[in-house]
């Protein structure tokens, strides 16, 4: 036997044995993350949500991470849960909303899509929304900071908007922490499919404290149409959205992502298995 055959042959035993003792099942690969952002028309836009994809598939080192999304752009949902089920190394899915808040997008389209996913016999779990959570509080002080943010300004939050309840609410809750953290209040104001408007809440705060400034805090994923609008609502300085354009993704936002993958997939884990 050559040296390099026994070699072979020795580590071949001790995967099997240790001392006789029966070896340790080699663990089953993490599940695939599919992160499912809305969509946009904007070139920036896509490109600043590609970077967070990235650095997220950066922390996850061994699992498959993919991009879909769930409105404007391909692949949609289905067409991606379709591709992981063709790849030779299938496994289960959990399915991460690159959404800020839990409206029509989290509980009826992706809803939708993974429990007829589920049906067809894949192994699939939807994750939470991203927020509401401090850290997406962080992010929108950071880039208050960044946009010269003073003592007597007053803040407006620019949601996206939804036309469900609890998506409005989550958007609530973060406006009270943001102002919680900065020692002011902080109204929101919607671009679309909820009121008030973003420009009117702007001419209320300017109507409630003359003299002052309106920051607008953009409470939006990445660079749009919606970033677009909400800069042009009338506040006297907009800041940026939470990715920018050519900028590495917050460390907290990818935080905030990984949180939600773990967490569905120590919940699909701990689910009672189908019996035979």
């Amino acid at each position: 036997m050559t040296g390099v055959h026994a070699a072979a042959t020795a580590a071949h035993d001790g995967a099997r044995s240790v001392a006789g003792m029966p070896a340790t099942p080699t663990p089953p690969p993490p599940p695939a993350l599919l992160a499912i952002s809305h969509g946009t028309a904007s070139a920036t836009g896509s490109g600043a949500v590609a970077t967070l994809v990235e650095a997220v598939a950066a922390r996850l080192p061994g699992a498959t991470v993919h991009a879909g999304f769930v409105d404007v752009q391909q692949p949609d949902v289905p067409t991606c849960l379709a591709g992981l089920r063709d790849t030779p190394a299938a496994r289960p899915t959990v399915v991460v909303p690159l959404l800020l808040s839990a409206g029509y997008h989290v509980h009826v389209d992706l809803r939708e899509d993974v429990d007829a996913a589920v049906a067809g016999g894949d192994d699939v779990t939807l994750g939470g929304a991203l927020g509401p959570d401090d850290r997406l509080v962080d992010v929108l002080e950071q880039r208050l900071a960044e946009a010269g943010l003073r003592e007597d300004d007053t803040v407006v939050l620019a949601a996206a908007g939804s036309s469900d309840a609890r998506a409005v609410a989550d958007c609530e809750t973060t406006a009270a922490r943001l102002g919680e953290r900065l020692g002011r209040r902080v109204i929101v104001g919607y671009i679309a499919n909820a009121t008030p408007r973003v420009a009117e809440v702007v001419t209320a705060a300017r109507a409630d404290q003359p003299g002052r400034r309106v920051v607008v805090a953009s409470y939006l994923l990445a660079p749009g149409f919606f970033a677009d609008l909400a800069a042009r609502a009338g506040g006297d300085v907009t800041t940026a959205p939470l990715l920018v354009a050519h900028e590495d993704a917050p460390a907290a936002l990818v935080d905030v992502v990984l949180d939600r993958y773990r967490a569905a997939a120590l919940t699909a884990a701990a689910a009672p298995q189908p019996t035979a």
